[in-house]
């Protein structure tokens, strides 16, 4: 099913080699035949590489829609990270994906989709808030601004190549404070509203496009979630969790490279409110868990219990920021996602997991099985996520948005890049620890 390779956007020898070593090495052929469609997804069909002013720029389409979301982009590319060092042309690729985030963030940090074309008119061009050419989308998304750090980071430490980090991504962090603080919402709503003309609720924002209100404590205010649906309340904590962690990331960058001493103070100084605001509102004492974090808050006590399978989410707290991987409370959560309390999960005839309203009820996202299965250390739940992915495809080969849970046919988006990549990742990831499971 992988596309013909005189098709193919891109070709890694390092990602080749990869996929002959897990097909050669593993006795779940099935499995092996869709990781070997799937984990070169992004770099088959997704990405458009070229030297601009000097500098490697990628652009990175999320499979059947093309436009760049910041999240997706990051996303898509970050399991070749490891691969760097023996393929330098796989190196630049992602050197130039960084490249193209930071001109996206430029242009517009509250936008979390971008068209390579920057003069292109989008087709959502009427809805109510400050579109500009070249924006495909301008859903505010606080984790469409630490992808790129997550990305920025990962990159750097892989290769040691330190080259990306200079005036314009400066810059662009800077952006990213400056938004970050002005949805703190401590001097006024800010510039950001948003409203679109539809009869889809969940795409369009309440009172005037500013959202439902909010205590200010330090949290930083989302409008949408990464399924870039509306948030209920403002304060979605995954995300917020995602924030803290990305900005003692960049800090770190900032620190070492001694790049910009100014702005590592301005950073830490939003991070550590951005902690307090975590620490006083963001966990709930529940009978049936015990005390677990909230998936978004107000300030004022009002809390939303439920996960979406869009990351972050509250299941990938620990894939996302490893330390949380041993947090108590984290477990708690992770056990309240996977049950029948959160209003997302669901169970059927052929799979069990979690959704969310993007695609309505019943309808189960093979991207949260896999995060199941890059959260547990539990033989038994992992091998039950690979058998569940394996028969859930349908037949393509391939990982889908969502699917119905007593129907693997009744399936959304037959080309998602990123979850076909995720599903990569996971296999890789089992094959290197826990290869019994594969076979």
């Amino acid at each position: 099913m992988r596309i013909a390779e005189q098709q193919r956007r891109f070709k890694s020898k390092a990602v080749e080699r990869v996929i002959a070593e897990i097909k050669n090495g593993i006795g779940n052929k099935e499995v092996a035949w869709m990781f070997e469609n799937c984990f070169p997804n992004t770099l088959d069909t997704t990405v458009d590489f070229e030297m601009i002013d000097g500098k490697p720029d990628t652009y990175v389409i999320t499979g059947d829609i093309d436009a760049m979301w910041l999240r997706d982009s990051s996303a898509q590319v970050w399991p070749y990270l490891p691969l760097c060092k023996e393929d330098p042309q796989l190196q630049q690729l992602i050197k130039g994906v960084i490249n193209r985030q930071v001109k996206c963030i430029l242009l517009d940090p509250y936008a979390n989709a971008f068209y390579k074309d920057p003069t292109k008119i989008s087709e959502w061009k009427s809805d109510l808030t400050d579109m500009k050419p070249g924006i495909h989308e301008r859903k505010w998304e606080i984790d469409s601004l630490c992808y790129p750090i997550r990305l920025s980071y990962g990159y750097w430490k892989q290769t040691g190549d330190a080259s990306i980090f200079d005036e314009q991504w400066v810059k662009a962090m800077k952006l990213v404070v400056q938004t970050f603080k002005e949805q703190q919402r401590f001097d006024g709503k800010g510039p950001y509203h948003f409203q679109r003309t539809t009869a889809w609720a969940t795409d369009g924002v309440p009172l005037g496009g500013y959202g439902y209100p909010v205590k200010p404590n330090g949290l930083i205010c989302s409008m949408f979630r990464p399924s870039d649906d509306a948030t209920v309340f403002p304060y979605l904590i995954p995300s917020n969790m995602f924030a803290f962690f990305s900005l003692m990331k960049a800090g770190e960058i900032l620190e070492k490279l001694n790049l910009d001493n100014t702005l590592l103070n301005e950073l830490l100084k939003l991070s550590n409110a951005i902690k307090t605001g975590l620490v006083e509102c963001g966990e709930v004492e529940t009978k049936k868990f015990s005390k677990i974090y909230a998936y978004e808050v107000n300030g004022h006590g009002s809390t939303n219990l439920m996960d979406d399978a869009n990351i972050p989410s509250l299941l990938s707290l620990s894939y996302l920021i490893p330390e949380y991987s041993k947090d108590e409370t984290y477990l708690h959560t992770r056990n309240f996602c996977l049950s029948s309390s959160n209003p997302f999960f669901f169970k059927g005839k052929a799979a069990e997991g979690i959704g969310g309203p993007h695609c309505g009820m019943d309808m189960i996202w093979p991207m949260s099985i896999i995060m199941r299965g890059l959260t547990s250390n539990d033989d038994a739940e992992i091998k039950l996520c690979l058998d569940m992915l394996q028969r859930t495809h349908a037949g393509t080969g391939f990982m889908h948005e969502s699917f119905h849970k007593d129907d693997a046919t009744n399936y959304t988006r037959k080309w998602f890049a990123w979850a076909n990549t995720l599903f990569g990742e996971f296999v890789w990831k089992v094959y290197r620890e826990k290869p019994h499971l594969l076979n």
